[in-house]
């Protein structure tokens, strides 16, 4: 197990200043080498820059006076120490290496990293696109190389890939899901391929337009407007382009092209003439695709094929994703994920990402589509088998119930605001929790979720799936704003409630199984670990990380994760905070099985209706008989809670997450 107390990053260019920024900003101290005082001067300057705007926002907002925003500013940067040397570096727990893209460099370094770290140190790349066990090879610890790559610019952007080598050991790969979200970044996981995720679709989606550019000499300008405007992603490919830098863009494609061929992906021969020019975009001074007063550098007048571009764009984005699905690279969930916060997909601005998207227009449709672009376009366009298995079980996407991901049934009712209910065949039921973006165990949560148990109990349901209607979670833990507006009593009535609930779908006589998609956090944990039996996706993370704001479990996580994973696995979970990942949670007990994201409500529900045929009386016996004696934990963790919440270090703490900042415990 890896705590990063101390981090350290090699590189203090524009990135390396920005990801030194991020984990200051957390509250830990890092390290920030180059190999020159000036350079390292740039680095930290970069830093403070990054954290004066922000403090600056804060103060615009409200959020903060003048003088706590320079505060702000000097508490975070004092937090990074420049360095040319390897000195202080004995003491790092974790090191992100953000040097030039280029194999020997990053060996020469990874090198070097290895003899001056503490051994039980993580040596992250933050890579594009080379290989992770390649790099590794330069050190005696493979097992704890993995690949961390920010998106530009590292101090807005949210997501962080993590890349597994292929010695990258689950804990090493654990604790650096754990410090990405310690830094408020958003990690997905994923396997070493050329590209990785976000980069790989991104490039293939691109490289259409790259090659029809070229080869019919249309304007790039022309493109952008008509693409931008037509609603599918936040920004023209060649304005993209121009912020990303054409020298990063340029050596993924080729590093693209040279992994799987010309067929697939496509360098753009203006482009790379412009590189060799140093006519790089915004990093250059803003002459790249487009010189500094927007004009274009590169050759093509004629109009356009919006229309045409447009499908081109949307078909292969959505055929690289389902290869990498199918590779088993990353899960569906994931590659939508790192799609959105990598880039700006954002269904709330109608920018969808591959997988909603498709289930959102049809899976059928989509083939049809993909297969009338494969005889005019050629095999790179040939449906995925993934999408061919998917049409042909008649799981169509959303307006079928299910296709990548699951969705409630047209005849779902709602039962209250927060919790949709659907019956099935068996006598099965699915609870949906649809509770809004995280959602959350408010109050009024607690009381559907317990309306709805209530009534598929008296209509004679046997058993009881609770999944999510959100595709990328299955439930963040308590709605912490909800938990500070409520007076004493109505604290004290929300846990009563809580808990009888929570018993209720432990040792009831319906049957219960959740389906966890995704996180599963704090309440949304204790709610999974309330029911008989849990079914997680390859890609669901569970924790208890009530801790972190001062406070303890409150809905039953001290006594049901001691039944389930044993008193000292679960001491640490509740003691430490760190998230869980669905492998781990399977390999102590916490879940029943693990299976690839877009077969996990097919599982649940088979599992629900197994359950469902089982002889009543026994299976209740059964029930009652495993939660036996729990009832007494139950009732101290309450009182416990109550305490702990009402302390000032439960209040800083709560404040402290509130404000997104790091709290300060007194013990009191």
């Amino acid at each position: 197990m890896t705590f990063v107390e101390k981090a350290a990053v090699v590189g203090a260019g524009t990135m390396g200043g920005q990801i030194a920024q991020t984990i200051a900003r957390a509250g830990i101290p890092v390290l920030m080498k180059d190999v020159s005082d000036q350079l390292v001067e740039r680095g930290l300057e970069e830093a403070r820059n990054v954290t004066a705007g922000e403090a600056a926002r804060l103060v615009k907002r409200g959020r903060a006076s003048e003088a706590e925003g320079q505060a702000l500013v000097e508490e975070v940067v004092g937090r990074i120490t420049g360095t040319t040397s390897y000195e202080g570096f004995g003491a790092v727990d974790f090191v992100i290496e953000a040097v030039p893209e280029r194999m020997e460099i990053k060996q020469a370094v990874f090198a070097e990293l290895d003899a001056q770290t503490p051994s039980h140190a993580i040596l992250a790349s933050n890579t594009s696109s080379l290989s992770i066990s390649e790099i590794a090879e330069a050190t005696l610890r493979p097992e704890l190389v993995l690949g961390f790559h920010y998106f530009y610019p590292a101090s807005i952007m949210p997501l962080i890939e993590v890349i597994e080598g292929d010695e990258t050991s689950r804990e090493a790969l654990a604790a650096a899901i754990a410090f990405a979200q310690a830094i408020r970044k958003q990690p997905i996981r994923c396997a070493e391929v050329p590209g990785f995720v976000v980069n790989r679709i991104l490039t293939a989606g691109i490289s259409e337009v790259y090659r029809l550019q070229e080869e019919r000499s249309y304007s790039i300008k022309a493109i952008d407007e008509g693409i931008a405007g037509a609603g599918i992603v936040p920004l023209g490919p060649y304005v993209l382009v121009n912020l990303l830098g054409l020298d990063t863009v340029t050596h993924v494609a080729e590093h693209m092209v040279a992994s799987y061929g010309e067929e697939r992906f496509y360098v753009h021969q203006g482009m790379r003439q412009l590189v060799s020019e140093g006519r790089l975009g915004a990093k250059s001074g803003g002459d790249g695709v487009y010189d500094a007063q927007g004009n274009p550098n590169l050759a093509g007048d004629r109009e356009p094929d919006i229309a045409e571009l447009v499908e081109l764009l949307t078909l292969k984005t959505f055929h690289e994703s389902c290869l990498l699905l199918q590779e088993g690279v990353a899960s569906h969930r994931d590659i939508d994920f790192g799609m959105m916060a990598g880039a700006g997909l954002d269904p709330r601005r109608g920018l969808l990402p591959p997988f909603l998207k498709a289930d959102s227009e049809g899976l059928d449709k989509v083939l049809e589509r993909l297969e009338r672009a494969a005889e005019r376009y050629g095999e790179r366009f040939e449906p995925p088998v993934i999408l061919r298995r998917l049409v042909a079980q008649g799981r169509l996407g959303a307006a079928s119930g299910q296709g990548f991901y699951a969705y409630p049934a047209a005849a779902a009712e709602q039962v209250g605001e927060s919790v949709k209910l659907e019956r099935r065949e068996g006598g099965v039921a699915v609870l949906w929790l649809a509770n809004g973006q995280m959602n959350s165990l408010s109050p009024q949560a607690v009381a559907d979720i317990a309306s709805a148990y209530e009534r598929v109990r008296a209509e004679g349901a046997r058993a009881l799936v609770i999944a999510s209607a959100n595709p990328f979670l299955f439930c963040a833990g308590a709605d912490i704003k909800a938990f500070t507006s409520i007076d004493e009593q109505q604290g004290e009535a929300l846990l009563r409630d809580a808990h009888a609930l929570f018993d209720a779908l432990g040792s009831g006589e319906v049957a219960t199984v959740a389906a966890v998609n995704g996180i599963a956090f704090g309440g949304g944990c204790e709610l999974a670990m309330a029911c008989d039996m849990r079914i997680a996706a390859s890609s669901a993370l569970f924790g208890q990380p009530e801790i972190k704001l001062g406070i303890i479990p409150g809905f039953g996580g001290t006594q049901r994760l001691a039944r389930l994973v044993g008193e000292a696995k679960a001491f640490e979970a509740n003691a430490i905070g760190d998230p869980l990942l669905a492998d781990d949670a399977f390999a102590y007990g916490l879940v029943s099985d693990v299976v690839s994201d877009h077969e996990l409500f097919d599982r649940a529900c088979k599992v629900a209706g197994r359950l469902a045929r089982q002889a009543p009386l026994a299976l209740r016996a059964v029930k009652r008989l495993t939660h036996r004696g729990l009832q007494e934990g139950l009732a101290e963790e309450q009182r416990e809670f109550a305490s702990v919440f009402a302390s000032a270090d439960g209040r800083e703490g709560i404040a402290a997450f509130l404000a997104r900042r790091a709290p300060k415990f007194t013990g009191a």
